[in-house]
């Protein structure tokens, strides 16, 4: 029974998982600035007077769509900067760079001067094969430098910020199950500039990593059943948010977004699933609150270059709750 739960939670998870064959049908890509097209979801279309879950406030969502390329697809984390930069990397290779858009009262409502690039090997060139390419977690650095994590290759490549060609920093001294890799991967600011933390997406497995030392591992995530961890940030006051994520036929997807304090105690939690605009939520980005400790967050959808899937981009507006 064992091994059957098991053999069935792998396809579960794959359920989430790329499903694009190695080359796409048809690529076309005109750029690489490119216009995205940003249509506004509702949290809930069954009842759009829900404005929020929990503690969690929503602040507006987005499909995302262009005419201009078919490779706006499978994006797998994310980054939002506090001047509005948004950076997210595919799971194709790809490198997508824009800014959001907020109206007067600061919810999202747009997505502008976006650019489609390729993400590059050591040599410079592209990369070939979606064993390679499967880009699935990224850390911007303080100085700029974008760190990546791929997976069925399982590396953690550095991108300078002088966009020059990567190089390899270390990453966990452990064997990952096919497909099922560094999903997570963070800075870890309290501990140094070059300091990163990344995550393994079915097990839970944490390490702790520097730009010049080796990974040292770190206490599991808690993952319920079906669950893979595939996105984290870190947050002031010793706080980390935590992006999970189920999939089965019947429930179709289900995210958890789940913060913890520095022990590890859960701080807060908000659960995405139907009858509220849910896809694939992959990436996590967080933007602090300009007043008080709390935070947006934005959570963006890798639709698996599928079209029954969407690529969402959706924001919410959290504060502690009190006492916490």
């Amino acid at each position: 029974m064992r091994r059957l739960a098991a053999a069935l939670a792998g396809l579960l998870l794959a359920g989430c998982g790329d499903r694009v064959p190695d080359t796409p049908k048809g690529p076309m890509q005109i750029g690489p600035d490119i216009t995205v097209r940003a249509r506004a979801v509702p949290l809930n279309p069954g009842d759009p007077k829900q404005d929020g879950v929990g503690d969690f406030i929503y602040a507006g969502g987005l499909r995302l769509t262009s005419g201009q390329t078919s490779r706006l697809h499978g994006l797998s984390d994310l980054d939002v900067l506090a001047d509005g930069r948004l950076i997210s990397v595919g799971d194709e290779g790809d490198l997508l760079k824009a800014k959001v858009v907020l109206d007067a009262a600061g919810h999202l409502v747009g997505v502008t001067d976006a650019q489609l690039t390729k993400l590059t090997g050591l040599d410079g060139k592209p990369l070939q094969g979606k064993d390679n390419r499967d880009s699935e977690g990224q850390a911007l650095m303080p100085n700029g430098d974008l760190l990546v994590s791929f997976e069925r290759h399982d590396r953690i490549w550095l991108y300078p910020a002088d966009g020059t060609p990567p190089r390899p920093v270390p990453s966990p001294d452990a064997k990952f199950p096919y497909n099922e890799g560094m999903e997570a991967l963070a800075p870890d600011p309290d501990r140094g500039p070059d300091a990163y933390f990344t995550g393994g997406e079915t097990t839970g497995r944490t390490w702790s990593c520097t730009l010049t030392t080796a990974c040292v591992e770190g206490a599991k995530v808690p993952l319920s059943w079906g669950f893979g961890l595939v996105a984290a940030r870190r947050l002031p006051q010793g706080r980390t948010a935590w992006l999970l994520r189920a999939f089965n036929p019947i429930t179709r997807s289900v995210i958890d977004l789940r913060i913890t304090d520095a022990g590890g105690r859960a701080i807060d939690q908000m659960e995405l699933r139907g009858p509220l605009t849910v896809d694939n939520f992959e990436g996590l980005g967080v933007v602090p609150a300009k007043v008080g400790d709390g935070a947006r967050f934005y959570v963006i959808s890798d639709d698996n270059f599928s079209k029954s899937q969407r690529t969402l981009l959706l924001a919410f507006d959290w504060h502690p709750p009190s006492g916490r």
